[in-house]
Parts: structure tokens; sequence; C-alpha cells
């Protein structure tokens, strides 16, 4: 996009500020790391010789890009101690920082469960990745942006999709089907038994909680739809002592996250859980909990801003 002749500093790199927040949080999983790592760039931007900067996007995306690389290299290492298991932070549709989604390699390259795998990427690989598959760069601007070659970049290119193709299926679902995923997922959640929720997963369904140590959740994952079943009808069996944690009852909204049907636990303007559930035509292969108050302020104030909501049910 050409830039204005009149544009200050500040108006140049705002009109890439939502660029580089989508990449950033494609590459680190984390919309607050995102939104420093982009602040990072900025201060680099204001602090540059801008009449040295031929293409100022092209630059910043290479600022951003190593800024978030050295994240990458510094978050494998606190990984390794993380309590429990480790989700992705969920972003609520419509939040820019999910970035561009007019193809299914864009959509996909932002949901959980691809966000999740990318974590098994080298930082190259996941750099190369998605600047390609999201964003459509080609190989020889991301040799630039990495310092690579441009071979080199093919070569990465493919070694990260065969290792994340080998493993996910998804199924993109609209607004209306996502509310109707989650309004059975819910119904068989509160009904009590167990068969209603065997009925809705797959036979090898898989589900992860992230409490982040700060937040009790189960610090291993549940895998089969009996097992499921049951973790999930105690997780909603109401009981005073999870009356008094929250200080009352949860609303339990319908949502859309990171292009997913899930089921978001509110209370006092609080959000205290997002549950999001991969649907496939053979049923439920994954749930995803995530309960870490470090990753659910961005959501909470986007949902607070996108008000007045209608919960589906109150529970506790």
């Amino acid at each position: 996009m050409p830039i204005p002749p009149h544009a200050t500093e500040v108006d140049l790199f705002e009109q890439s500020r939502g660029r580089l927040e989508a990449i950033a949080y494609r590459l680190l999983g984390s919309a607050g790391d995102a939104e420093d790592a982009v602040q990072d760039t900025f201060l680099r931007w204001h602090a540059a010789d801008r009449e040295r900067i031929e293409t100022p996007g092209a630059w910043l995306t290479k600022v951003l890009t190593n800024i978030c690389l050295n994240q990458l290299t510094s978050a494998r290492a606190r990984r390794e101690t993380y309590v429990g298991q480790w989700l992705p932070e969920p972003v609520l549709a419509g939040d820019r920082m999910l970035g561009p989604a007019d193809t299914a390699e864009q959509r996909e390259s932002v949901s959980l469960a691809v966000l999740t795998l990318m974590e098994r990427l080298s930082p190259n690989e996941r750099a190369v990745y998605v600047l390609r598959e999201a964003f459509g760069y080609g190989h020889r601007e991301i040799a630039e942006i990495l310092d690579l070659t441009e071979s080199n970049c093919q070569q990465i290119h493919r070694r990260a999709k065969q290792h994340l193709t080998a493993e996910r299926a998804r199924t993109e679902v609209d607004a209306a089907a996502a509310r109707k995923v989650v309004e059975e997922f819910l119904a068989a959640a509160l009904s009590g038994d167990t068969e209603p929720l065997v009925r809705l997963l797959t036979d090898d369904a898989v589900s992860v909680a992230d409490g982040g140590a700060k937040v009790q959740a189960r610090r291993t994952p549940v895998v089969g739809a009996l097992g499921i079943a049951r973790y999930l009808r105690g997780l909603f069996r109401p009981n005073a002592a999870k009356r008094a944690y929250v200080g009352g009852s949860v609303a339990v909204h319908a949502a859309v996250v990171n292009g997913a049907p899930a089921l978001l636990l509110e209370a006092g303007g609080q959000v205290l859980g997002v549950i999001c559930v991969a649907a496939t035509p053979d049923g439920v292969e994954a749930v995803r909990i995530q309960v870490n108050p470090d990753k659910l302020e961005r959501i909470t104030r986007r949902w607070a801003a996108a008000g007045p909501h209608h919960p589906l049910a109150e529970i506790w």
C-alpha cells in the first residue's frame, strides 16, 4: 500500500500495526507477548534512521520477526518448566490479532490446533510457515527477513508443512454451526450423565486443560470419549465449593474463538475459562480448556466491549 507523503512516523507504523500483531500472535501463540513484540518494534522504528529505510513495511516485518524469534528461543526454555499443559492464548472472533482470514490456510494458521502443533517446530520453521502460509510472502522475501538462502527457506517450508499436515484435521464451521455444536455440547455436559457426551466425542478424543499453576486444572491430557465424559461431568457438576470460589454462579456463553466453536465461562465481568470444541464430521475430536487467568485478560476486554451477551445457561 503506498504511503501518503504527509504521513508521520507514527502514521507509518500504525498502518502496519494490525499486520504486525497478526504475525506476532501466530509466531508466539500469545496475544500479550505479541503486543509486547509489536511495541518493541515501534521503539526500534522510532529510533531508526528512517531516511535510509526504503520499504517501511518490509523493514518492520524483519525487525518484528527477529524479535519474535528471540522470544521463541527463551519461551522454549520457560515451557520446559511450565506447570501442566500449555495451550495458546485464545482470541475472540473479530479481534484483529487473528489477522487475514480470506483463505483456508490463513484461517487454519490461527486455529488452536495448529498453534499448539507449531510449538514442535523450530523457530525458523515456524517463521517460514507463518510468513508463507498466512501472509503469502515469497521465499525470496522470507529469505531476506531471516537472513537465509531462498533454497533453504523452501526446504524449511516443506519440512514445517510435513510436520503439521501429518497430524491435523479440521472442519471449518460458521457462526450458526458453531453455536449448534456448543449448545449440544453444553446440554450433554449438563445432563448429569456420561452417555450424551460419549455420543458427541470420537473414540480417540483428547481433552487438554491449561491452568498455568494459577488455577487448578488437570495437568495431564484426558484421552478417550468415556474418560473425557466423566471428566467434564465432574467439571460441570454444581457444588457449594465452586460457587464460593467464583463468588456465585457462572454464565456460560456460546462464542467463536480462533475460528472454532467455544463455550465462554464468565462471572462478574471476568472471563474465567474458555472451552474450545474441535468438531469433525465424526464428532468432537478435541476439547481445549483455557483457565490460566494470564491468558484470559485480552479476551475478557474484548468480550466486555462486544456486550451485552445472553448466556446459554448459568451453572454452579
